[in-house]
């Protein structure tokens, strides 16, 4: 890393923070928010759920065990930029195949190390997330307040279409791609998996690649379709299941996923996580609002309203939806955040619906979340 270079994060409320540049020579605008996860850094920066963020981690020191290509859930870097108290020179592992600073200098992504991580935090919760530039450009620190407050935000944007793929495609299940627990390395022959095989048509709203590993190991042949498919090309694949993947930015700015979703629930078992989750509350007539710092880390503590269990979870969101319109629109609300007592999970009275608004995939508690992919099977299942 080249410590000459300076680099400044600059909140819309005028706030300035300057440290050292790593990654790209670069000036990006977007909406600051923070992460609280110790490790999983590659993860973040590749969810596309985190397309047009500029993304804290709290964690001291990111970076340490470096970049896996293994490892990303996506097929580049999501983030708009990346800010962390201190990047690690190094990279210890013997999976590493590069260090945080040269990944992101091939991606064309800035960061920013040696700033007050902490400060950031607190400032985010106190006054919400806010709109930012981080540059490691030579420019003023006047004109990266300017330019933070001249982005346009999240809220009424579609980014699902910047990050959904653009033709439909089937998931491949190999050898060493579909392991029970997520971890890189880990053989599981595709003989081992859940049997019968469901067809299921995923809609990509910018989902990660171990979701689809996780229903493939659950007993799925997927098969995933753009953002914008359809309801019509759906229906034609003849599923047995339908599954919402996650994605970025404003649940209510996709009306055409909305008026898809509604129709297609009529027809087949449908599980959606975390946007999909909010695109069903959409499709039932209920609404989302604005978090005003969001859930961003693997340690959401959940509680099922049905079981009583409580379930330590990853997320990775900034809106959420609003109970009593839920409830209105013929849903149930399963599933609570204990931080917040905000809609983690819902199902629908009469068809066999269920969403929650957390990454099961993501392997929290380690695997807390993991039954949820055996309840869908379980559903469709029951529905043939």
């Amino acid at each position: 890393m080249d410590t000459s270079r300076l680099a400044i994060l600059a909140l819309e409320d005028g706030s300035v923070f300057k440290g050292k540049a790593f990654g790209a020579a670069k000036t990006v605008v977007g909406e600051a928010v923070f992460n609280t996860s110790m490790t999983g850094y590659q993860e973040v920066l590749t969810d596309p759920s985190y397309f047009g963020q500029i993304v804290t981690m709290t964690a001291v020191e990111i970076g340490n065990y470096g970049v896996n290509p293994d490892d990303n859930e996506s097929d580049s870097v999501k983030v708009a930029g990346f800010v962390v108290r201190q990047v690690s020179p190094i990279a210890s592992s013997w999976r590493s195949r590069s260090t945080l600073q040269e990944y992101l200098e091939q991606a064309g992504i800035p960061g920013i190390s040696g700033v007050d991580t902490r400060a950031i935090t607190k400032k985010i919760r106190s006054a919400g997330a806010m709109k930012a530039c981080l540059t490691t450009e030579p420019i003023s620190e006047e004109e990266a307040v300017n330019r933070a407050r001249g982005w346009e935000g999240l809220v009424g944007v579609d980014y699902v279409k910047e990050v959904s793929c653009k033709a439909p495609y089937d998931f491949q299940v190999t050898d060493q791609s579909c392991s029970p627990f997520s971890i890189p390395g880990t053989t599981l022959y595709r003989s081992e998996r859940r049997k019968p095989l469901f067809k299921c048509a995923a809609i990509d709203f910018g989902a990660k690649r171990s979701i689809f590993t996780k229903l493939s190991f659950h007993g799925f042949d997927v098969r995933v379709f753009p953002a914008d498919a359809s309801a019509e090309l759906i229906e034609e694949f003849a599923p047995d299941a339908l599954f919402l993947s996650n994605g970025p930015g404003d649940p209510s700015a996709v009306g055409y996923a909305h008026k898809t979703v509604a129709r297609l629930i009529q027809k087949f078992p449908t599980f959606g996580i975390c946007f999909g989750h909010q695109v069903i509350t959409h499709a039932i007539g209920a609404h989302t609002y604005k978090l005003k710092f969001g859930h961003r880390g693997g340690n959401q503590p959940v509680k099922n309203l049905e079981t009583g269990k409580v379930s330590i979870t990853s997320q990775n969101h900034g809106f959420a939806a609003d109970a009593a319109s839920v409830e209105k629109n013929g849903g149930i609300i399963t599933e609570i955040n204990l931080n917040d007592d905000t809609v983690e999970g819902l199902r629908l009275k009469d068809l066999p619906v269920f969403s929650v608004q957390y990454h099961p995939e993501a392997a929290p508690g380690p695997n807390d979340a993991d039954p949820l992919f055996t309840d869908f099977y379980n559903m469709v299942r029951n529905c043939k």
